[in-house]
């Protein structure tokens, strides 16, 4: 693995990553309520790379994201009567919707705040699952607050988006289907908001595919994670990103700790490379993604030259595109 980290002392986890133990249990638990995403091969999208590409489609999930596999996991595990009480979350759109669908699937109400102005497609689908939607605060650490104290009040379970490992053990089970269905991978790119995704991906690959480099993906504009894991350290950034599924303000240590033993790399990409990215997704590749689930095919552009002639998996990992999002992508290059 890379070493590219300060000599600082790491954060401590609030609880212990879930191992490959923990992700085969939720992987039994989602048989049943969710189906294996598709993996696909785009000849258009190798040619564009050098490589030979293959496309994860998370977004065809129920939320259009794979988020929900955690969210699932989570309220599942949850005792009947602290899901009784309710849980209240804070997201920029994909992990709201994860838990609001997780929540209407098990009984519980639930509360999500989002930034002020959401993406419309995302706040929408919220309030359709059946949640209360509240709107605090400019960026995601400013509605963290104002769920941190509607939970206070309520005495409901907050649910973090970085720091649960049932939601890392949920959406681990992503990279189990990769790596079942194509096991000689030479690399695999995530897009990294909070670390989730990632980290999943790390403790899969390590399991059943150790060959396979795990890298990590973020924009430039929203730099935490990724300055997170080279410092060593959970560390604050501004959050500057138009790819509201990457636009985190600050590391999360849950899943920093499985990263900063277990990421190969991690690189930044532009906006514009990820609007680009945004662009091959749909006009080579027929699909719809979001910022966030353009990100791993920008980052797999950036490091292709690395593998040549190898075997890349990219995860789309969302396809909760805005209005705005669509327009923006199908401009000229």
């Amino acid at each position: 693995m890379t070493s590219a980290h300060a000599a600082t002392a790491p954060d401590a986890p609030r609880t212990a990553a879930p191992g490959i133990t923990d992700v085969l249990r939720a992987r039994r638990l989602l048989q049943g309520r969710l189906d294996p995403t598709p993996l696909r091969s785009y000849p258009a999208l190798d040619r564009r790379l050098g490589a030979r590409v293959l496309v994860k489609h998370e977004n065809l999930q129920p939320t259009g994201a794979f988020k929900v596999r955690g969210g699932l996991v989570l309220l599942s595990r949850m005792a009947e009567a602290e899901r009784a009480r309710g849980v209240v979350t804070y997201s920029t759109g994909n992990h709201a919707q994860s838990i609001a669908y997780a929540a209407r699937a098990t009984g519980a109400p639930c509360t999500v705040v989002v930034p002020e102005d959401p993406n419309p497609v995302k706040a929408e689908a919220v309030r359709a699952l059946g949640a209360d939607l509240v709107e605090a605060g400019s960026d995601l650490d400013r509605a963290r607050v104002r769920a941190e104290a509607l939970a206070a009040e309520r005495g409901a379970r907050l649910v973090s988006p970085g720091d649960e490992p049932d939601l890392i053990a949920g959406v681990a089970t992503a990279y189990l289907e990769l790596f079942t269905e194509a096991p000689d991978l030479d690399a695999v790119l995530v897009p990294v908001g909070g670390g989730s995704g990632a980290a999943g991906a790390c403790i899969a690959a390590a399991a059943l595919a150790p060959r396979c480099r795990v890298i990590g993906v973020q924009s430039e504009a929203s730099p935490a994670a990724h300055d997170s894991w080279r410092a060593g350290a959970c560390t604050a950034r501004p959050d500057r990103t138009r790819a509201e599924g990457l636009a985190t303000g600050r590391g999360f240590a849950l899943p920093q700790s499985v990263l900063r033993d277990r990421l190969d790399d991690f690189v930044l990409v532009g906006d514009e490379d990820i609007r680009r990215a945004q662009w091959w997704a749909m006009s080579e590749a027929g699909t719809v993604a979001e910022g966030a689930g353009a990100a791993a095919l920008a980052g797999a552009r950036a490091v292709a030259e690395r593998f040549p002639g190898g075997r890349i998996a990219v995860v789309c990992t969302g396809g909760n595109a805005s209005p705005e999002e669509l327009r923006r992508c199908t401009a000229s290059d």
